[in-house]
């Protein structure tokens, strides 16, 4: 077994340096502020070598190497750089850009795109060959996500995220030589297959083979209508990420920016999801307690993720009693606004157009679920548009987000306490529960309102937290392959939990399959871009006065004037649904 703590020495680039044994080429070369050029691979999946875009000389081998999956080893020599080094790079990315539409002026990825920059930063300035080039028909059958195999480089970073982060296994690359694709098993379509539609494949393609189906469109039509009265709520996360877009440092909080610029496109309320978080840590709190009193299964798992839910329904159906039956926060606020907010207003809900701003590609698919519909089977969800869309409609206005003044939400779905705002970090949605199952439980408010203890998730947090006389045996995933190893212990009835917290992706709703692309200097699923987000979060949370959902008097009203008590008959009508297994097919 090699020596993890050993040094082994070697030249690069004419620069003797030590490194640790098992280091690939590509990182002693970072250690040395070298940049090898590369496409496939990415520091949180496994290596797969198959790009050959970071290929370099090793003195004594015959044929050039890929750096990002050779580990060096003692007395190794390499040259990361020569005229014949370059050209060989060059050669690759020429060959795949001849294989690749002609679009990159109308491509979403534009100036995004990673095979453009190679492109730009090796000097290739024209296309040298002619010939067949693949031709693949989009496939946008899915609610959520959009595959345009026209445009794939088969770098296998979707199908390498789909396995190893998410556990889901939904990708692959079949065919042979040129006819290679990725694609579900026996080429179905995206709606076809077991895809959770959570948008990790989106984040992690360097081109834009994987795309989330835009909805932008759909809302410019109805901010023009006269006839629609067109109200729009925000997801906690997008305040955090939001201004990274126009060139704000990570973790920046940008609500009342946000909150303006939405005016400014036009809409004629906005609204805030937290407080529908605040209302379902409210009925999430009621069922903890009954599940407590034996009335229904434990553990109770939180439902807010439309990825996880997915995922349950697909591969632990038998799990679904432990699901809560509390709609997400989107949705719950939506039905208020087609109820409660038309009723206050006196508003036709029938014209009443509810756009939500969401950082998972997932929540247009739970939109379109015919649970989430009224009974004339009209969405309570209109349209759901990502941290992406947005962005590119703030910036469409010609809107400069950093410059606007700080706008405040709308009443009376605006006002929401710190534990909303939480809600958009893995943990967050446990800290938020606690707080107020704490209170319920013991009688009095708790003694604290910082959960640390299941903060900073990284794979799984397993704890025990006390209140009053219960001792709650806790749980929380980060993404769902860490998921996977809680929920089998549940289902081996080995560990007695009592709530459990999943979200689908790495960080939460943080690291959202709709979040923006990553500044320079960091990449899809850094912790360290994940950390500065949710640090945003915590960071809002600690700035109000506001900290527990059950003390938010908006919602203290709402219970008032339409709802009754928590986890009332209505409430349950309003705010509560039911889930079932799926086959892997689409919602038709």
């Amino acid at each position: 077994m090699a020596d993890s703590n050993a040094l082994v020495s070697v030249t690069l680039d004419g620069t003797p340096m030590q490194v640790p044994q098992g280091t690939t080429i590509m990182e002693a070369a970072e250690r040395l502020g070298v940049r090898i050029p590369r496409l496939c691979y990415h520091p949180d999946l496994s290596l797969a070598g198959s790009c050959r875009v970071c290929l370099v000389e090793v003195e004594g081998m015959s044929f050039f190497m890929a750096s990002c999956s050779v580990h060096v080893w003692d007395g190794m020599v390499v040259r990361t750089s020569s005229p014949e080094i370059r050209r060989a790079r060059r050669d690759v990315v020429e060959l795949l850009l001849d294989n690749h539409p002609r679009d990159c002026q109308t491509c979403e990825r534009d100036g995004r795109c990673e095979l453009q920059n190679l492109a730009y930063s090796m000097g290739i300035r024209e296309r040298l060959y002619e010939g067949q080039r693949k031709r693949h028909a989009i496939e946008a059958s899915s609610s959520a996500v959009v595959r345009d195999s026209e445009k794939c480089v088969l770098c296998g970073r979707c199908v390498r995220v789909c396995a190893e982060v998410q556990g889901v296994y939904n990708l692959s690359q079949q065919g042979r030589g040129f006819h290679t694709i990725v694609t579900p098993a026996h080429q179905a379509n995206m709606d076809d297959s077991v895809c959770i539609q959570c948008g990790q494949c989106i984040n992690v393609c360097p081109t834009a083979a994987f795309l989330e189906k835009w909805n932008t469109s759909q809302v410019w039509k109805a901010l023009a209508d006269p006839e629609l009265h067109v109200v729009v709520q925000t997801a906690p996360s997008i305040r955090a990420a939001l201004g990274e877009s126009f060139g704000l440092p990570p973790g920046t909080p940008c609500t009342g920016k946000m909150v303006q610029a939405l005016r400014l496109l036009g809409f004629d309320r906005v609204f805030d999801t937290d407080l529908g978080a605040d209302l379902t840590i409210l009925e999430e709190s009621h069922e903890l307690l009954t599940r407590l009193d034996g009335e229904a299964p434990l553990p109770m798992i939180t439902s807010c993720s439309p990825g996880w839910i997915s995922f349950m329904e697909r591969f632990y159906p038998h799990l679904i009693p432990h699901a809560s039956t509390c709609r997400s926060p989107m949705t719950m606020l939506s039905v208020l606004a087609k109820t409660y907010y038309a009723d206050k207003m006196g508003l036709d809900p029938s014209r009443i157009y509810m756009v939500a701003v969401m950082p998972c590609v997932a929540k247009k698919y739970e939109a379109q679920r015919p649970e989430h519909r009224e009974q004339d089977g009209t969405p309570y969800t209109d349209a759901v548009i990502t941290t992406r869309e947005l962005a590119w409609m703030i910036n469409c206005y010609g809107i400069d987000l950093p410059k606007l003044s700080e706008g405040e939400f709308d009443a009376p779905l605006g006002l929401a306490s710190g534990a909303g705002d939480i809600f958009g970090i893995t943990g967050g949605v446990m800290e938020a529960t606690l707080r107020t199952a704490a209170e319920r439980l013991t009688g009095k408010p708790a003694d604290r309102l910082d959960f640390t203890e299941v903060r900073a998730v990284q794979g799984v947090r397993e704890t025990y937290v006390a209140l009053g006389k219960h001792h709650l045996h806790v749980g929380v995933a980060n993404g769902l392959s860490a998921a996977k190893y809680l929920l089998d212990r549940v289902s081996d009835t080995e560990a007695p939990f009592h709530i459990l917290e999943i979200m689908a992706c790495p960080g939460g709703c943080c690291g959202g399959g709709g979040q923006p692309y990553p500044p320079r200097g960091f990449h899809v699923l850094d912790p360290a871009l994940l950390r500065l987000r949710g640090q945003a979060l915590y960071d809002v949370d600690r700035a109000k006065s506001l900290r527990r959902s059950h003390e938010n008097p908006a919602v203290q009203e709402i219970y008032r004037s339409l709802l009754g008590e928590i986890g009332s008959e209505k409430a349950h009508h309003l705010l509560h649904t039911r889930y079932q297994a799926q086959l892997p097919r689409g919602i038709k």
